[in-house]
C-alpha cells in the first residue's frame, strides 16, 4: 500500500508509504487528495516520514492538491521530512509554501490553534 490514511479527530492523516515518491505515483497521490478535499476534507497532514525521495512531479500533485484546498479555506499541512525530503523542498522553494513540523501529533494539533 503505498499511501495510509488516518483520521485523527477532524484531521485526514495520509503517509506516504514508500521511499521513492515519483512520478509512477504522483497521479494516484495527487487523486487521493483530491478526492478527499472533494469528499469534504479541510485538514490534511501528508506525513513523508517513510519516504527518501520526492521529485518534482510529486512535489506539483501536492502543489494543485493545495490550491484546491486553499479554494475551499483548507489547508494542508506536512511532517516527517528525512534530509534528502527536506532539501527538496528547500531547492524548490516549497517549504515557503507548506507548512511542516516535526511531528504528526504537532502538525495536528497545529490545526485546533
Amino acid at each position: 500500500m503505498n499511501f495510509v490514511e488516518q483520521k485523527r479527530g477532524n484531521v485526514l492523516v495520509e503517509t506516504v508509504n514508500i521511499s521513492r515518491a515519483a512520478l509512477k505515483e504522483a497521479e494516484d497521490f495527487k487523486n487521493m487528495l483530491l478526492q478527499a478535499i472533494d469528499n469534504g476534507e479541510r485538514k490534511i497532514v501528508v506525513d513523508f516520514s517513510q519516504c527518501d525521495f520526492v521529485d518534482s512531479t510529486f512535489l506539483g500533485g501536492l502543489v494543485v492538491s493545495l490550491k484546491r484546498m486553499t479554494a475551499v479555506k483548507g489547508d494542508i499541512r506536512l511532517v516527517g521530512f528525512r534530509p534528502p525530503v527536506r532539501s527538496m523542498f528547500e531547492l524548490t522553494r516549497m517549504h515557503k509554501v507548506f507548512e511542516s513540523f516535526e511531528t504528526i501529533e504537532d502538525a495536528v494539533k497545529s490545526f485546533e490553534e
